[in-house]
């Protein structure tokens, strides 16, 4: 078989096919002589909040420090605990310790890889604060029972969007669900900007109002501290970047789309798990991911014929050398390790073309014969 040579994701495509417009408002920022916050970030806040369906967006430097600011405004604190996905990257569970606060791992729905609402009542205790669901790989959590879990229990939502731009829960823009929905605008991101920058959504505008002081130092005036707060800024060039590609999003995402319902048909009944699609769901296909019992094996072989995979994530949180001292022992979360164990994400982005697609689906085949 001939070597191909298919990327997992072709980033810099993203700026040549806005080039003008990207060129365009990056002059304008370096035109203005305003380089911290200031009316570009302004417009991008009003304009992802519209996006979103909510009513506040505060732009962050970066999807960690949106996770963390936003526990810190539900006022989540040393000795409380905030319910987690066993599967997930590990800046989910880091926010929380960054809070003090004790990540509870729990294991995801084996179908959707996201966390499975039927399993979240028994880690509850009375130190419990919040619930802290991640829509992996652009689908949505089932958010509904989530949400009448926490108000059952007083309990805060706060939504991980950081591979969700665009997708939608029961036909509503995922941004305003929960009590705060946290947004990540890492370059390879469905919204991705040219450096670090993340966010938060919401419609409760006394949060909005304590993460916009929280992210600057903890001040409103200049020099007047209220609190020990942060350096967590958008930036004012990624805010413009940013900008221009929450035009093209839809446009991007409904590519997305195409390749994701070629690859559920082309993928078919060859001995891959692929995505569950619940009907209520609207993913945005942040990643494509397959699962396969011998997926390191059948990366080799995608890698030696040239095409690009990626896994999300090799290791779950809870054997992370960064969380050793939780005392997790392996086998303690099964579906979390199986999913580390045997998934593997394959290309998908806007500009991967159809020829590459319809070759990635016919590697598969034959690899698979």
């Amino acid at each position: 078989m001939h070597k191909m040579n298919i990327p997992f994701l072709d980033l810099k495509a993203t700026y040549l096919e806005l080039k003008p417009e990207i060129d365009a408002a990056i002059k304008r920022v370096l035109d203005s002589g305003w380089y911290i916050l200031g009316e570009e970030v302004n417009a991008f806040e009003q304009e992802y909040a519209a996006y979103c369906e909510a009513k506040h967006c505060v732009g962050l430097a970066n999807g960690l420090d949106a996770l963390h600011l936003a526990l810190s405004a539900l006022g989540v604190g040393s000795g409380d605990e905030v319910i987690v996905p066993s599967n997930t990257y590990i800046a989910t569970w880091l926010a929380v310790s960054h809070c003090g606060a004790t990540p509870i791992p729990v294991e995801p729905d084996p179908a959707t890889y996201n966390l499975d609402p039927m399993r979240i009542e028994a880690a509850i205790t009375p130190r419990t604060k919040v619930i802290l669901p991640v829509h992996l790989y652009g689908q949505p959590a089932d958010m509904t029972p989530i949400l009448a879990i926490a108000r059952k229990h007083g309990l805060k939502v706060l939504e991980d969007g950081a591979q969700g731009h665009g997708a939608r829960y029961k036909g509503k823009r995922l941004g305003a669900h929960g009590d705060v929905v946290t947004w990540s605008f890492y370059p390879g991101k469905n919204l991705g900007a040219f450096g670090d920058g993340g966010a938060i959504t919401t419609n409760d505008e006394e949060i909005a109002e304590r993460i916009r002081v929280l992210r600057n130092y903890g001040s409103r005036v200049k020099y007047v501290n209220e609190v020990r707060g942060f350096n967590s800024r958008l930036d004012p060039m990624q805010a413009a970047v940013l900008r221009v590609k929450l035009t093209v999003l839809d446009t991007w995402n409904a590519r997305r789309a195409e390749i994701a319902s070629r690859y559920q048909k082309g993928l078919a009944n060859i001995g891959l798990t692929l995505p569950f699609v619940p009907e209520w769901s609207e993913p945005a296909w942040h990643l494509y991911v397959v699962q396969h019992p011998q997926r390191d094996a059948l990366q080799k072989k995608l890698g030696e014929i040239g095409i690009g995979t990626l896994i999300h994530y090799p290791i779950p949180p809870h054997l992370q050398r960064a969380y050793a001292a939780a005392g997790y022992a392996k086998g303690q979360f099964p579906i979390a390790e199986q999913m580390a164990n045997q998934l593997l994400s394959i290309p998908m982005g806007p500009h991967l073309e159809p020829e590459d697609v319809e070759k990635v689906i016919s590697t598969f085949c034959k690899i698979e014969q």
